[in-house]
């Protein structure tokens, strides 16, 4: 059994203050006894445009913000997902938003580039985004092998695609970790329930870091950073501002859900 964490933040353009927050936070849940730490969407910047983080992205395997990652999970011992940063793209006018794994020797484990971005206006509201102006998508999952069993990652507009989890559970998925920035509204509407049903259907733990408040570019985030087991059941909720939920993660009472409903085995159609 291992205590995981999932921290919730309000991140600003400023990279500095950002980095000087996550660093409390992971120290914090380092303290509470985590392993498994991870942040948000964002988290080193949530710029007052979609192109400043195009201004401040970085070479794969060299930059400010992935020596940070490397060097806070050497420091505090624990494997890190680093929500996204953005990455050198093919395209000159965007990123990569890179979501990296840290092992508790800070050395890079894995890469994961958000499938799934996020074009749309939202209900209701006068919200409209296009991340495909400024991100240049991912274009395969990730599962790997980790001390928390078979570790799986998916970013924020993920989530709404059922298929992209199936294809993840085929590879033996245990754990899932979400790093997001929900906003208020669509969080309000869909973010828990999607989570839960991810965590059902799926038979594995969720751990789902957001982003939570109000940011200097006047967009407000949903928060709510939850960890929730393979049953669906919520373990913890941090609602909104800066902190961090835990929980444990117990695979051996994965493995006996697991064999006495055997849901997955069950499946008679698949996804290619």
């Amino acid at each position: 059994m291992s205590i995981c964490a999932a921290i919730q933040m309000a991140s600003s353009p400023n990279i500095s203050s950002n980095l000087l927050q996550a660093e409390k936070l992971i120290g914090e849940a380092a303290k509470a006894g985590a392993k498994l730490i991870a942040l948000p969407e964002n988290f080193a910047i949530m710029g007052n445009n979609e192109f400043d983080k195009v201004k401040v992205r970085e070479q794969d395997g060299s930059g400010r913000i992935q020596d940070f990652l490397s060097a806070a999970a050497k420091k505090y011992a624990v494997w890190l997902i680093g929500g996204t940063i953005p990455l050198v793209a093919d395209d000159d006018d965007r990123v990569r938003a890179a979501c990296l794994v840290y092992n508790d020797l800070g050395e890079r484990v894995a890469r994961y580039d958000k499938v799934h971005l996020f074009d749309v206006s939202v209900p209701d509201s006068d919200e409209e985004y296009r991340e495909s102006d400024s991100i240049e998508p991912g274009d395969a999952p990730l599962v790997i092998d980790s001390p928390f069993g078979r570790l799986g990652v998916a970013v924020c507009y993920d989530l709404r695609f059922p298929e992209f989890f199936r294809t993840m559970a085929r590879g033996g998925l245990d754990v899932l970790v979400v790093p997001a920035a929900f906003t208020a509204e669509t969080g309000a509407a869909h973010w828990e329930v999607l989570l839960r049903a991810r965590a059902i259907e799926n038979l594995c733990y969720v751990i789902a870091p957001n982003q939570g408040g109000f940011h200097l570019n006047g967009r407000q985030t949903y928060g709510h950073s939850m960890i929730v087991d393979p049953w669906g059941v919520l373990l913890d909720c941090y609602k909104t501002g800066s902190g961090f939920v835990s929980a444990d993660i117990d695979l051996d009472r994965l493995e006996k859900t697991r064999k006495s409903f055997p849901v997955l085995e069950h499946r008679r159609f698949f996804c290619a």
